[in-house]
């Protein structure tokens, strides 16, 4: 059972009082981020800010990368890619659609056109006959 001091204690110092994780950690878009503002479990849609947030969660210990990845349902790999990205480019390197711009790895050349042959030039002046 929790007494009045350490509930008081535990609220000063900003933590948990079952792990002594922080109640808060700062977001990336300079507010707060708390568990219960953190992007829905069932979240299907990964915008840059709510990556930003998860990652920030993450980094300032208010939930590791394991429950991240059991609370969104998402990869290892996935979560690694999103630091990655963030170190890289900062914030809009987690943008999907212009992601060839923020990464390291060289542009794919594009495919070289088929040539095709040149048409064959037939003479239809003369008349034909069936």
């Amino acid at each position: 059972m929790t007494t009045a001091g350490s509930r008081a204690a535990t609220a000063h110092s900003g933590a948990r009082a079952d792990d002594q994780r922080p109640l808060s950690v700062p977001g990336p878009m300079g507010g707060t981020i708390t568990l219960e503002s953190l992007p829905p479990p069932d979240t299907r849609r990964w915008v840059v800010r709510r990556k930003a947030e998860v990652i920030a969660a993450i980094r300032g210990g208010l939930l590791t990368a394991a429950e991240a990845c059991a609370r969104y349902r998402l990869s290892p790999e996935e979560i690694e890619l999103w630091q990655d990205s963030i170190d890289r480019a900062g914030v809009p390197g987690l943008r999907v659609t212009r992601i060839q711009l923020y990464r390291d790895y060289p542009l794919k050349p594009a495919p070289a056109e088929a040539k095709r042959p040149e048409p064959v030039h037939r003479d239809l002046s003369r008349t034909w006959s069936i």
